[in-house]
């Protein structure tokens, strides 16, 4: 994360949860640091206000708060697109300060084509109905982050790899799978009805890109993910989608690590050899 800052037309997070035990904060931090967006849209679920609590603030949550404040002083365009967790700024919807805008959506014409970016909630059928389940699930979920990390400190001092029992859950539960298919189909279908080229949520913690085919066309479907399980994002640079992966960079980085020990190791061993031929000479 060292290297300089790359150079990104649009830059999307959401579910970051500040203010929750299962945030993965300093990581996000990183991340933010490493890159120099146009244009930065938090999708939803930045800070956990569900959860808030005054007795959980850590320095790297409010460093994250801080970097984002530092894109605003430098002209950066930021949204703040309202989500389930932080609903009570949607009352603000339409505020403008500076650079900072929250909205409830956005819609973005990128190299002609008009993408539609919305946090995702309104398409839960719990958030509509039953909101105290919803938050209850939320508790839950913490709870379950909370265990799985004990979980993997025990895995890794048996020399074994990290889990994640969210992730097996939700990929063993049908019930999970098949609302996991039905919100990608629906926001894909709603957005092609409009004549929206990208759909973008956030909400169901599940990084994805791919075209989505419906009776009214097709749709590219993105999820920005997480950073809570996954560590995600979604870039759009010259004109193309990518999910960028917290833990896929973190690989990059320590093999460009060993690359460059490996040459410096290895131009040592040359000066070495040349330095023993000359005093054979």
């Amino acid at each position: 994360m060292k290297a300089g800052k790359r150079k990104v037309d649009v830059v999307i997070i959401s579910d970051v949860h500040l203010g929750t035990y299962g945030c993965h904060a300093q990581e996000l931090l990183e991340y933010l640091k490493s890159i120099q967006p146009e244009t930065l849209i938090l999708n939803g679920d930045i800070i956990d206000i569900w959860q808030f609590s005054k007795k959980y603030w850590p320095k790297s949550h409010m460093q994250v708060v801080k970097k984002i404040t530092d894109f605003l002083t430098k002209g950066v365009k930021v949204y703040y697109v309202t989500g389930n967790h932080d609903e009570m700024l949607r009352k603000f919807d339409g505020l403008r300060m500076g650079s900072l805008e929250i909205v409830n959506k956005v819609v973005l014409n990128l190299n002609g084509k008009k993408a539609w970016i919305f946090h995702g909630d309104v398409f839960d059928v719990t958030m509509q109905h039953s909101k105290w389940l919803a938050k209850l699930g939320a508790i839950g979920y913490d709870t379950l982050i909370l265990l799985n990390r004990f979980v993997n400190l025990t895995s890794e001092a048996l020399g074994r790899g990290k889990i994640s029992l969210s992730k097996r859950i939700k990929n063993s539960v049908k019930s999970a799978v098949k609302f996991i298919n039905n919100f990608e189909q629906t926001a894909a279908e709603i957005a092609a009805s409009n004549g929206y080229d990208y759909v973008i949520c956030g909400h169901i913690h599940q990084p994805e890109m791919r075209m989505i085919h419906t009776q009214e066309g097709a749709v590219t479907y993105l999820n920005s993910g997480d950073w809570i399980e996954n560590l995600t994002a979604l870039e759009f640079h010259r004109g193309k989608w990518s999910i960028y992966t917290y833990q896929s960079d973190c690989v990059k980085q320590e093999e460009t690590v060993e690359a460059e020990a490996y040459l410096d190791n290895h131009q040592l061993f040359n000066n070495l050899l040349q330095e023993f031929q000359l005093l054979k000479h």
